[in-house]
């Protein structure tokens, strides 16, 4: 069970720290900034990548890989690739066979103690990339998540053309020109994107931050597939699992609920921003900024972000 291999690959990897790694890396689970978080470059609670070896470094990733589903552990990877690309490191240079998270600035913490029964978190946080993983009597939440790029596309040097988190933008792209000129008077909410997305990171995403747009039941079939694809490209980054149980928590509290609202322009090059918003389903994404070349996507569950409808049961029965 992927609970069993997540506890595991957490004491693998503190039991290759040092000791002074170990304090970095690990808190209680009650500590006050728990739902402290950010997709800003800066420093964080954690001990870094950087600070790891190879061999750590080896174990470090096996969380992600656990955490992730293939896509999603393959985007996670492309999200670093940018960030050695924008910072220049050694690794984006082709034909470098250099591990990509090889003196990336992204922080790990592990929260609670992962070898008893009570719950315990692992997060790994940085600039464009936010995994929180929650475990709670067997369940997993993985909210907040965040994935963004800067740039979006590599305009130049050796990369030119590279395209980081492309079906996010395709997808929603592919959604507004699907829209009759009725129903997109509806979605499209303004004709100017917001900065960034609505929600930041706040600990608590706040829904009605967002405009509401267009619902689900007033799609068309082919548009119904294009929005349940667009919330698949967030809910699958998930490990199979995690990723199934989310799909099922849309669908359980009524997928002709969620809506789709869009902001900006309709074409690529032009600043955008859409929102996909349903009873627990949140999820933004925005591009506007660096000429409409900085993408920032965020996936929030308006019930369970940071395991708070788990952790409540759990702390009922104990």
């Amino acid at each position: 069970m992927v609970v069993d291999e997540l506890r595991e690959a957490a004491l693998n990897l503190l039991a290759a720290l040092e000791p002074l790694q170990r304090k970095a890396i690990t808190a209680p689970f009650d500590t006050p900034d728990h739902q402290q978080w950010t997709y800003l470059p800066g420093d964080r609670p954690g001990l870094t990548l950087a600070e790891l070896d190879a061999e750590q470094r080896q174990l470090a990733m096996r969380l992600v890989e656990l955490t992730c589903s293939e896509r999603g552990l393959a985007d996670a990877t492309s999200v670093m690739f940018a960030e050695a690309i924008r910072r220049d490191l050694p690794q984006a240079q082709p034909g470098s066979t250099i591990d990509v998270a090889t003196d990336q600035r992204y922080y790990l913490r592990i929260l609670g103690d992962p070898a008893g029964s009570e719950p315990w978190a692992w997060r790994i946080n940085g600039h464009h990339l936010a995994l929180h993983l929650t475990l709670v009597d067997g369940a997993i939440a993985l909210t907040p998540q965040f994935f963004g790029s800067e740039p979006a596309t590599v305009l130049s040097g050796p990369h030119k053309g590279l395209r980081t988190l492309p079906a996010e933008q395709d997808l929603g792209f592919a959604l507004l020109a699907a829209l009759e000129p009725g129903q997109r008077d509806v979605a499209v909410v303004s004709e100017e994107a917001p900065h960034d997305i609505l929600t930041r990171y706040d600990p608590v995403a706040d829904p009605r931050l967002l405009h509401r747009g267009l619902p689900y039941g007033d799609m068309n079939a082919d548009q119904r597939q294009l929005l349940s694809l667009l919330v698949g490209q967030y809910v699958g980054r998930a490990a199979g699992p995690i990723g199934l149980q989310s799909w099922q928590e849309i669908t359980e509290a009524g997928i002709e609920r969620l809506t789709f609202a869009w902001a900006g322009g309709s074409e690529p090059g032009q600043g955008h921003y859409y929102s996909v918003a349903g009873p627990t389903f949140l999820a933004e994404y925005d591009n506007t900024q660096d000429d409409a070349n900085h993408i920032h996507s965020v996936w929030r569950d308006l019930r369970n972000d940071w395991a708070r409808d788990l952790l409540a049961a759990h702390y009922a029965q104990h």
